[in-house]
């Protein structure tokens, strides 16, 4: 008998699993390659989001302001609900 050189059916095995190896290494990469653009489009949308919500807080704080600025008519009171059907009303009496 002789000696095992290793060019025989090793060298086959050998290359079918260099093969294997790369495809699977090119599996990952496209994996990893779609991963990367999925997450980076969640981001974009976060951002998105992040922007208009942002855009009507501004919106609402402008509203809040001119409506805080306009001058009441002299001859309205001012009522608050202090809960049910209760109200509270201020002003009435100061006028004469």
């Amino acid at each position: 008998m002789g000696t095992i050189t290793g060019n025989g059916a090793g060298g086959a095995f050998r290359s079918l699993a260099w093969l294997g190896g790369a495809i699977a290494t090119l599996a990952a990469l496209m994996v990893g390659a779609v991963l990367a653009v999925v997450f980076t489009a969640t981001a974009v949308v976060i951002a998105l989001m992040a922007s208009a919500l942002l855009a009507l807080g501004t919106l609402a704080m402008r509203a809040r302001r001119t409506v805080r600025a306009r001058h009441a008519d002299p001859d309205l009171i001012e009522a608050r609900n202090v809960g049910g059907h209760s109200w509270v009303a201020y002003g009435w009496n100061d006028r004469r």
